[in-house]
């Protein structure tokens, strides 16, 4: 949509170039919002959006520093990130 492509233009967002139909580069964020999902969403109602908003806050501490993902040698997502900065 043109005025969405403008939008994006006017806040110095730039949009993915890839073709029609390829979802290799939303493949990542479409996993991150499935797993929030599964593990926030679905699990609790929220009294209000500030709410909403502590919650998300907490929940995206949890993953980024606590959650441990076994493709990352029982490391954390930041733990590992470390661990790979130190040692390159």
């Amino acid at each position: 949509m043109k005025p969405y492509q403008k939008m994006l233009r006017e806040k110095g967002v730039r949009q993915s170039m890839s073709r029609k139909g390829n979802c290799w580069d939303n493949a990542v964020i479409e996993n991150f919002f499935g797993i929030h999902k599964t593990e926030l969403l679905y699990l609790q109602d929220f009294t209000s959006m500030e709410h909403f908003k502590h919650e998300l806050v907490e929940y995206l501490d949890y993953y980024n520093n606590l959650r441990i993902k076994s493709k990352l040698k029982g490391l954390s997502p930041v733990q590992y990130r470390i661990q790979a900065l130190q040692s390159a």
